[in-house]
Formats: structure tokens, sequence, C-alpha cells
């Protein structure tokens, strides 16, 4: 049964109260509104179809998503990045609403003004965690009612993949170079380039998984969350043997804690790739190449490596277990081969 009940000279409240349900109360702004809401519940109650919204209209954005932190986002490996997304959401004008409120078109908004501040990657991962918050509040924390607002608005289109690719003899200056930071910046350097392994996969690998009589690297607990095992080739196998065992620490490239710490002595060793091929372009008085090395990070070397792949014969499948690709689409956006390199396969 719905009662209705006048609250100062611009609101009326409604209330619906049945048998096997919770009493159900809302205030509008006229008593239509009201009688109209009130009519909607009472119909869904006798068909045994209604759900209480109270839970999503009581609960902020700014709630739910530090609840998100506290119970969904420690125990994910991406757990550092995706809590400096939350920071930022929490600080924008969604925090304050209700979670029933946010409609697809706020959502778009947020969309659109990201896109003028950050990358499309950017905001499709906080779009998609925004979607993720939704969906676990939905199913988990008791919020039928709730729509995912993200499901049906369009999201941003990424760029093309990177084609950076090591070019004429940028990869001698660059080992050159590396070799003169240290062996194990040189060996981490050609590790990557014949394995196609991530800088994280890299850094947290363990001698106890790596076997250079059968020439394979298990790599445990990946990006993707799977194990697999990695060939090594002759060169890689060699340039493991190079490397120094520290005995306090059971890791292969055991000199970098961090992907952090490595970022700084990549950079320096690729300065000094590019001094290293100026100063014997003007000891042979040679015209040196501008674009020399630019922009040339670390993470080229996973697309070098699994061009290279394809440039050897592997077919899709087995790139992707090399790799680890979860999918054909995304190794194609590590994937660069030359079109000269084609040519000399055709007759």
């Amino acid at each position: 049964m719905a009662s209705f009940r006048k609250r100062g000279d611009l609101q009326w409240q409604a209330r619906v109260a049945r048998k096997g349900f919770a009493a159900q109360v809302k205030t509008f702004n006229t008593k239509p509104e009201a009688e109209a809401w009130a009519a909607t519940v009472e119909s869904a109650m006798a068909r045994g179809t209604f759900v209480s919204s109270a839970e999503s209209e009581r609960t902020t954005f700014r709630e739910a998503l530090e609840r998100y932190q506290r119970e969904i986002t420690v125990g994910k490996k991406g757990a550092m990045p995706e809590r400096s997304r939350i920071k930022n959401l929490l600080g924008g004008p969604l925090a304050i609403r209700s979670l029933a409120s946010i409609r697809s078109s706020d959502i778009a908004s947020y969309r659109d003004s990201r896109l003028k501040e950050v990358s499309a990657q950017t905001v499709i991962h906080e779009i998609n965690l925004i979607s993720n918050l939704f969906n676990v509040s939905r199913k988990e924390w008791g919020m039928e009612n709730l729509s995912n607002p993200v499901e049906i608005i369009k999201k941003p289109k990424l760029p093309n993949g990177r084609d950076r690719r090591l070019v004429n003899d940028e990869e001698v200056w660059l080992l050159s170079a590396a070799g003169v930071s240290s062996e194990a910046l040189k060996s981490l350097v050609v590790v990557a380039l014949g394995t196609a392994m991530r800088l994280g996969e890299l850094l947290s690998l363990s001698w106890a998984d790596v076997d250079l009589d059968k020439r394979v690297a298990l790599l445990r607990d990946t990006k993707n969350g799977d194990t697999r095992q990695v060939p090594l080739s002759t060169a890689v196998a060699n340039a493991l043997k190079l490397l120094s065992r520290n005995p306090d620490d059971l890791r292969v490239f055991w000199n970098w804690k961090e992907s952090g710490s490595i970022q700084a002595t990549w950079r320096r060793a690729v300065n000094r790739a590019q001094n290293l091929y100026q100063n014997d372009c003007q000891k042979l008085g040679k015209v040196a190449e501008s674009h020399f090395l630019q922009d040339f990070r670390f993470h080229d070397l996973r697309h070098e490596a699994a061009s290279r792949l394809f440039e050897l014969g592997f077919n899709p499948m087995e790139v992707a277990s090399i790799t680890g690709h979860k999918t054909l689409q995304m190794l194609k956006r590590y994937t660069h081969l030359r079109a000269e390199d084609l040519a000399k396969r055709l007759v």
C-alpha cells in the first residue's frame, strides 16, 4: 500500500509498504512523480520482480570506488596503476554522485573531457575500471538493479600500434653502448631480442627456471596470468652464461630491483649509442642519420623480437606460444614485418 506525505513546500515523500518486502521510501519534487514511482514499485512487487534500488541510491561513486580498491584492486597484479586511476576518478565530478544516478551520457562526457588530457589507451583503462566497478556492485554487492552505463557507450579508438624497429646499424651500436654500461645490460638486451619477453618477465626470471642444457626458460605467473615456456636461441643461452650470479639473489637479472631502475640505465645506454655513432660518423666523414635510435624504447625490443620470429618462418600459433599473446589481433599489433624481407621469399 502506498502513502504520500508532503515535506515542506516543494517535496513529496512516497512510501510503499507490502508484506514480504522492506518498506520503500523516496522523495520527489511533485506528487504526480511520487504517485508514478509508487505505482511502478507496487506493480513490480505484485509480479515478484521488484529489486530494491535503495543500496545503489545511497552508495556514492566515491564509496564504491574506495570499497573496490580495498577488496578488488588489492588482489590484482596491476594494483599500482589501478590505484592511480582510482585516485584520479575520486577527484572527478562523478565521485559525489550515487551509483544509481550515473548514466551512459555521464560516462560519455567523462570520456570526451579526459581525451583532451590523456591518451586513448589511458581513457580505455579508466572506463574499463568503471565498468568492472558497476559489474561487481551488481553481482556481488547487492545492487542488482544497477545497469552498466559503460556497456552502451563507444570506447575511444586506439591509434595504430608502434612500428618502431631497429634499422641499419642501430642494433650494433646499441649493444656496444649497453656493453659499456655493463655486461648485464647487454645480456638483457640480447635476451629481450631473442625471446620477446616483457621487461617485467625478464626482471623476475629466476635461475631455477632457466635450463641452459635444454635451452628453455619457464616464466611463472606472467602478465596474462599463465605460465609459459620460452625457447632460448644459442645467442640467448650464451648471453645468459656470461652473467654473474648473486648468491643473495636467485634472479637472473638481479642488477635491477624494478622496471623503473632499468629505464634510467636504458636511456643512458641509448644516449651513449647515439654519441658513439655520431663520433664514428665524424671520424669517417659520413653524414649521421638524424633519426638514429630516436624514440626507441625498451618495449620496442619486444616488437622487434616478435617480428623476427615471423621472419624466421614461425607461424602465428608458434609465435604466440613464445610471446604469450592471448589473441592473434594483439600479436598483430606487436608485429611489423619488413616488406623487403617478405619480397625475398617471393619467386
